[in-house]
């Protein structure tokens, strides 16, 4: 019985599935809209400035705020 529900609820998600692919029509993506106003392109050194170097410094500067005004730290190494 297990078997027979099991592959019920697949052929119901894979119809579903299979069915909201075929609706959606992603070549809509191509055409511009009304105000669409894109701009330059950014080169690869943009690119992995803002989405790779940008976080990483980010994070190790809340990270070293973190760690110099932890209090905890500076009460363990007196005692």
């Amino acid at each position: 019985m297990d078997k027979k529900n099991a592959l019920r609820a697949g052929a119901l998600a894979a119809g579903t599935t299979l069915m909201m692919l075929l609706m959606s029509s992603p070549a809509l993506a191509l055409t511009r809209d009304d105000g669409d106003d894109p701009g330059k392109g950014l080169s690869v050194a943009d690119t992995l400035g803002l989405f790779v170097a940008a976080p990483i410094v980010l994070f190790l500067v809340i990270a070293g705020l973190v760690m110099v005004t932890d209090k905890t730290r500076k009460e363990t190494k007196q005692g």
